[in-house]
């Protein structure tokens, strides 16, 4: 366990609330505590996991709070140290006060995030672990939570240390080769070699393919509503919301700006946007509306074309089969259809009814489907990740092209090192040495 110094921390929420947890971490939390608390004995002297009423009390020995105190031995503790839980009434000046004393008595205050960081440098978790509980605490649909649950209990940590473990075996072995040619160790030779690299490039890109899903479940699907003014796009927002977000008013233009909500469909996070009107204006402010809205156009994941299916079909209007990221709702089907629009493929709905409404939602999820969201999987990578698999896999990819081309293992293995490197940055694992065990565990060197 590395040792560090003690720090303290409000770890609930600001804010009024029925109680707030107070934290302490390090090499003399035991001692912070025995100064600050008074009860039926000593904080040192408790038995771990176990909860303790009594008073936290200030340097003069006036009592701050009558409080519940637990204590959390290394290394079962979360941080791997010795830790200490305060649990006082949730008011914003309590809390503090409860803090202050931790502080007077010889702590310091935690940085963001670093009762976790600890835990990573304590080996409680890895780095995929620790991303994993920011990704639960943001979890906004049943499908996020479940990928982050996941991660935290080190599904995805697992798969990418079998990768490296695979890796880690194919270096050493042509490293050994390289070093101790006396021992007759040679890596394998062809095709054999080959297909274990591939092997390990094969995983590398099913964990890369989750890349777009883990976006969606951290970010959510961006779904843009746009169309004409007054075709229906802030009474869409509030019926897929269910409750009145948007003013709706038949003057032209009402909305000028970029409005984001999020929603969760099956699980699924859904933020959508309704943006301004698209016409000609001479209004400085709903022009600037209008360009945002072009500007969201451009990064959505899906568009949501709407338009009124009482009027004239608009010159040019695109086919919505050619672009597979753009679903066109016909709105106000309780009202009767311009000709224009007869045998036209699109979805009919009415935001003032609700009808067809049902209908989007699927089609909606089947689109996002075919980007390869699947609910039964939930295994995603971050952009770290990602960038990490990345730097891997090409690596891994320039070593199957030295194999291929027949040079010497030395360059095979400055490649597989470089892509041994960045898998070992996923987990925070970073470790050379390791490939110097596995040799020795495996072949008799340096007797």
């Amino acid at each position: 366990m590395t040792s560090f110094d003690t720090i303290a921390a409000i770890s609930t929420p600001a804010g009024e609330g029925a109680i707030a947890l107070v934290r302490l971490a390090g090499a003399i939390a035991l001692d912070i505590a025995d100064k600050i608390f008074r009860g039926k004995g000593k904080p040192s002297a408790f038995a771990s996991h176990a909860q303790h009423f009594g008073e936290i009390i200030d340097k003069p020995g006036r009592m701050i709070d009558q409080v519940v105190l637990s204590v959390h031995r290394a290394p079962a503790s979360y941080t791997g140290e010795d830790l200490v839980e305060i649990s006082c009434h949730g008011g914003t000046l309590v809390s503090a006060k409860v803090l202050e004393a931790c502080l007077q008595a010889g702590a310091r205050a935690a940085r963001p995030g670093e009762f976790t960081e600890r835990a990573f440098l304590n080996g409680k978790m890895d780095l995929t672990q620790a991303e994993a509980v920011i990704d639960l605490i943001r979890a906004k649909t049943d499908l996020a939570l479940r990928s982050a649950t996941e991660q935290l209990e080190g599904r995805l940590g697992a798969q990418i240390k079998k990768i490296r473990a695979a890796l880690v075996d194919l270096v050493a072995q042509i490293e050994a080769s390289i070093d101790f040619p006396e021992e007759g160790i040679n890596p394998d030779e062809g095709d054999k070699l080959c297909a274990r690299l591939d092997s390990i490039r094969g995983d590398i890109g099913e964990l890369l393919a989750t890349a777009h899903q883990g976006r969606i479940l951290r970010e959510g699907v961006r779904v843009v509503i746009y169309g004409a003014t007054n075709a229906g796009k802030s009474s869409l927002l509030n019926r897929l919301l269910g409750y009145e977000r948007v003013i709706v008013s038949e003057t032209h233009g009402t909305t000028r700006d970029t409005i984001e909500e999020m929603i969760s469909l099956r699980g699924v996070p859904i933020r959508l946007l309704d943006t301004a009107g698209l016409r000609r204006s001479t209004n400085k402010l709903e022009r600037e509306g209008i360009a945002r809205t072009e500007r969201s156009l451009q990064t959505a994941d899906l568009l949501l074309h709407i338009v009124d299916r009482n009027a004239p079909k608009p010159a040019h209007f695109a086919n919505p089969a050619r672009n597979g990221n753009e679903i066109v709702l016909l709105n106000k089907s309780d009202l009767s259809e311009h000709a224009d629009w007869k045998n036209f493929d699109a979805l009919r709905i009415s935001c003032a009814t609700g009808e067809g409404i049902a209908d989007l939602e699927k089609e909606i999820l089947v689109r996002i489907s075919k980007g390869n969201l699947r609910s039964e999987s939930t295994v995603a990578i971050n952009t770290r990740h990602r960038d990490c698999l990345r730097h891997a896999l090409e690596a891994c990819d320039r070593g199957r092209e030295t194999m291929k081309n027949g040079l010497a293992a030395e360059y095979i293995a400055v490649d597989l090192n470089d892509a041994l490197l960045a898998i070992g940055e996923v987990i925070g694992a970073v470790d050379v040495e390791q490939i110097l065990d596995s040799v020795f565990s495996q072949f008799c060197i340096g007797k």
